[in-house]
């Protein structure tokens, strides 16, 4: 550790085998020390944010890619319209932009091969739009009767278990697959305001401009949307700890939280995973004693070794500073070299520090993870934390949106929106019928793994599909260290209460393996996944 540290000071002072002299920018250049705060931020909750960033020439161009995967549609590319949602979503060229300019390939096509299974893997992103395409027709998800509608919203507030057969033969006939189909389209929000898109909500100013917002500029109204809020946010956490919620979602204006209950992705305790965030809101949290970590930085990095010690008081925090100090310098006397090297100071060293730190906010690699009894303790930071919610901008006073696959106090029902298409296809002998069905809205895991199912049953087992990805969430498919390996079956028997098929069950009690990426392209031929992230 010592070694590595001389080493590290070497390069920054261009000494001989320090590796050459590295540049540190100034607080000007990466604006660490400007008026960096967002609009609408609250000055006791601070971000810094990060200036523009020099062209790689290796790269591409903004906003193209070196490798696309065919269209699925002659007039549809899927990851070019998912690049023009993105730019919508963020109307403000701010810090959130460095998303696609980042070196790593988190937010774009990977050059990992198609892998072949007859299981997807877990994906915990939140999907905006999922476009199946298959040689036979959608039509039986069109025009559910009031009957078939009224039993797939029974059977999910009941959580019947309903299993389908193999392969349909008239899939338009069959009740069982349109109330299954209907069942597995609702989800649950909080708050519901039909006139507002209340996901996403990051860079949804654009969106939300020019729409009515009675409670932007009258504070008591301000006050009872965020004391019904924390009532449902409260009741999400209560239904999650006693194994009744599965998951949720916390979005706000400026990051994402998926909240896990112990035994999914592994894990035997809570997890919450937030992204992206800034210095600011990791401040914010160690000041609250939240212990956290970064799972995306190494060990040795400053943030990894500040996240780790919240429990430090600011004088010790300074002394173990000022120990690393000494002792960073101290083999410099040994070369009786240290008249020679002008030490920096430690306003320098801060400020060295600072701007790492800086350089990752809003990126996949500012992911937070919070475990065990810390989530309780996020949750009251979360309630009562006033930068959580806008000031100025469209979505002023908004409390966050809560997604949840279950009930809970103060939820609404919702339904994803779902239609089917026919279309034709130039082929080799003229053309031929391509039929396809689009589902859009706040896609979660459980649902995205519901529908998978049904057209497994009702395609006979062919079928494909572009999913399209909400961007900041792509990164809750890491995979922390685990401590212990879990038994399946009590995991399956504690939560078999929670609202999810059992097979959907034993699919989000897996490992998450995708990394910062997440599911693009999916395709299904003879019963077999060939998918790409």
């Amino acid at each position: 550790e010592g070694n590595g540290r001389r080493v590290e000071v070497a390069r920054g002072l261009g000494l001989p085998g320090g590796g050459g002299r590295r540049e540190v920018r100034s607080a000007s250049g990466r604006g660490a020390c400007g008026a960096g705060g967002s609009r609408g931020a609250d000055p006791a909750y601070p971000t810094l944010q990060s200036g523009a960033r020099p062209a790689d020439p290796g790269r591409p161009p903004r906003g193209r890619r070196d490798e696309r995967p065919p269209a699925f549609f002659p007039f549809l590319d899927s990851n070019q319209e998912n690049d023009l949602l993105w730019e919508e979503k963020v109307p403000e060229r701010t810090a959130i932009t460095e998303l696609h300019q980042t070196p790593h390939v988190s937010f774009s096509e990977s050059d990992i091969p198609p892998s072949e299974s007859t299981e997807l893997p877990v994906d915990w992103s939140i999907k905006t739009r999922l476009l199946f395409t298959s040689s036979q027709p959608f039509t039986w998800a069109d025009h559910l009767k009031a009957q078939e509608e009224a039993q797939g919203i029974i059977q999910h507030c009941r959580a019947t278990e309903v299993t389908l057969p193999q392969s349909i033969q008239d899939p338009k006939l069959s009740t069982e697959l349109r109330c299954a189909f209907q069942r597995s389209l609702i989800y649950w929000l909080h708050p519901a305001l039909s006139w507002l898109p209340l996901f996403p909500r990051i860079g949804a100013d654009r969106k939300m401009a020019g729409k009515t917002t009675p409670w932007s500029n009258d504070e008591t109204l301000q006050h009872v949307l965020m004391s019904d809020w924390s009532v449902s946010f409260t009741s999400l956490y209560n239904l999650l700890k006693t194994k009744l919620c599965p998951y949720f979602y916390v979005c706000t204006y400026q990051f994402t939280i998926l909240f896990r209950a112990a035994g999914l992705a592994g894990d035997d305790v809570i997890t919450a995973l937030i992204s992206p965030t800034t210095r600011g809101i990791r401040e914010a949290m160690k000041n609250e004693g939240i212990e956290f970590s970064l799972p995306l930085i190494k060990e040795n990095g400053p943030e990894k070794r500040k996240a780790s010690g919240t429990g430090l008081r600011h004088g010790e925090e300074q002394a173990i500073s000022d120990e690393d100090e000494e002792e960073s310098f101290s083999w410099l006397e040994e070369m009786g070299v240290q008249d020679k090297i002008k030490k920096p100071d430690v306003l320098s060293i801060k400020l060295r520090k600072e701007i790492h730190e800086v350089q990752m906010d809003h990126r996949p690699e500012s992911v937070v993870l919070v475990k065990g009894m810390n989530t309780f303790t996020l949750l009251n930071f979360l309630i009562n934390c006033k930068s959580l919610i806008a000031t100025s901008g469209p979505q002023a006073g908004l409390p966050p949106t809560l997604l949840s696959p279950v009930a809970f106090r103060g939820a609404t029902m919702q339904m994803l929106k779902a239609r089917s298409v026919n279309v034709k296809t130039q082929a080799l002998s003229g053309y031929s019928n391509q039929f396809s069905l689009e589902i859009t809205g706040p896609i979660m895991p459980h649902s995205l793994h519901s529908v998978m199912m049904l057209l497994q049953s009702s395609q006979n087992g062919s079928f494909s599909a572009g999913l399209y990805t909400h961007e900041p969430t792509a990164v809750f498919n890491i995979c922390p260290p685990k401590d212990n390996v879990l038994d399946k079956e009590a995991v399956h028997e504690e939560l078999a209460n929670c609202g999810l098929h059992p097979k959907t069950l034993d699919h989000l009690c897996r490992t998450p393996v995708l990394g910062k990426l997440s599911l693009r392209h999916v395709e299904m031929s003879d019963y077999i996944y060939n998918w790409r992230s």
